[in-house]
């Protein structure tokens, strides 16, 4: 039994579908059986998310319980923050869980977990070192920004104390913390793609496509904005999927032209936009740790234009990459890439070769099934 934590986020994207598809991975693929045990930070009032932040986790027992009633012998810890912190890992610990740590972002570090502030990538914080995203403001208060300021400086050494492994998503990612100061132990950190389970669905013809599609959170480290003045210049549709902060503003952006914004939508209306569409859209401005939109519309065959950032160099082709806030580039590789079936084909071989489902389930076996877990340092 494998017992999956995750503090939700108030507007989900990527994360939430990893989540989703590292279950699937464990019941079909490893046979075992898979729950997921959620709080969300939409329930949370400010004063109890800070109060959760500045003591490292809120009713660490809740979790000990679900790890003893579940028979769980392995803890697969996804966002923790602002309710679960190294308390909930150290609580699963205790009820004889073997911890595993995922970090889909930044945020041992970095408050917001995107490294990207005031239209700029930002790496200013390092180890405990968190004053730079308080003086800053990123997470838009500066009491918000103070708590989680000071609760990753008082714990995040304690919270990687807590894991027997660590997963990251990307070599890049690794890098990145490195380069952050998070106090990780490198000899137990495992650099593991997620599954994607689009390689299991019939590819999509690009070269009938219409349009070009952005699956993303609306917001300004996603580069949204690029995307659709791209579009504008290339004479290509948009079609942009997704929910966030900068949706008002894009929308005013696009103004009259032909970018038509559809919200959050569920799988079976993602797999028809991505049939729809020629080419698929990643201009990011900040360092991806992944890419899980990418690689999902790489699964299906549809070529992808995206910015040289982060990890998406780790999946795009060099002739899809384009430096990253540049409208007129963007351009050019969609006029290069919609509906290419062929470029398509390369990049579901690529997509196959990091994130086969087959493959990923060995490597978390490896992860799941180590030594004991080691005594608890609390």
């Amino acid at each position: 039994m494998v017992l999956f934590l995750h503090n939700r986020y108030r507007t989900t994207g990527g994360e939430e579908r990893v989540v989703e598809d590292l279950l699937w991975l464990v019941r079909e693929h490893l046979g075992e059986d898979a729950e997921l045990m959620t709080r969300d930070s939409d329930g949370l009032g400010r004063a109890r998310a800070a109060a959760g932040l500045l003591r490292g986790g809120l009713d660490p027992g809740e979790v000990a319980r679900a790890v003893r009633m579940s028979g769980a012998r392995v803890l697969h810890a996804h966002n923790l923050h602002p309710s679960l912190g190294w308390r909930a890992l150290a609580a699963a610990r205790s009820a004889g869980a073997r911890v595993v740590l995922h970090l889909h972002q930044y945020r041992l570090v970095c408050a917001i977990g995107v490294c990207f502030t005031q239209g700029a990538e930002c790496t200013r914080c390092h180890g405990r070192d968190t004053l730079p995203g308080v003086r800053l403001r990123c997470r838009g208060s500066l009491a918000e920004a103070a708590a989680y300021g000071a609760s990753l400086a008082l714990w995040q050494r304690r919270l990687v104390e807590q894991a027997d492994a660590v997963i990251i998503p990307s070599r890049f990612a690794s890098e990145r913390l490195r380069a952050l100061g998070a106090p990780l132990d490198w000899e137990r950190v495992r650099v593991i793609a997620p599954p994607v389970r689009a390689l299991l669905s019939a590819p999509v013809d690009a070269a009938g496509g219409t349009y070009a599609l952005l699956v993303s959170r609306l917001s300004a480290e996603k580069g949204i904005d690029i995307a659709i003045d791209a579009c504008r210049i290339a004479g290509v549709p948009l079609v942009v999927a997704g929910e966030g902060p900068e949706q008002e503003a894009l929308r005013e952006r696009a103004g009259g032209g032909a970018v038509r914004f559809v919200g959050r939508v569920e799988d079976g209306e993602l797999a028809r936009l991505r049939a729809g569409a020629s080419i698929a859209l990643a201009p990011s401005r900040s360092a991806e740790t992944f890419g899980a939109a990418v690689a999902e519309a790489m699964a299906v065959g549809l070529p992808v234009a995206g910015s040289r950032v982060g990890a998406l160099p780790e999946l795009l082709a060099p002739d899809a990459l384009v430096p990253a806030g540049d409208a007129e580039a963007l351009a050019g590789a969609i006029a290069r890439l919609a509906g290419d079936r062929a470029a398509g084909e390369r990049g579901r071989l690529r997509i196959a070769e990091l994130c086969a489902p087959e493959m990923l389930a060995r490597s978390l076996t490896e992860v799941y099934g180590g030594s004991e877990p080691r005594p608890s340092s609390t």
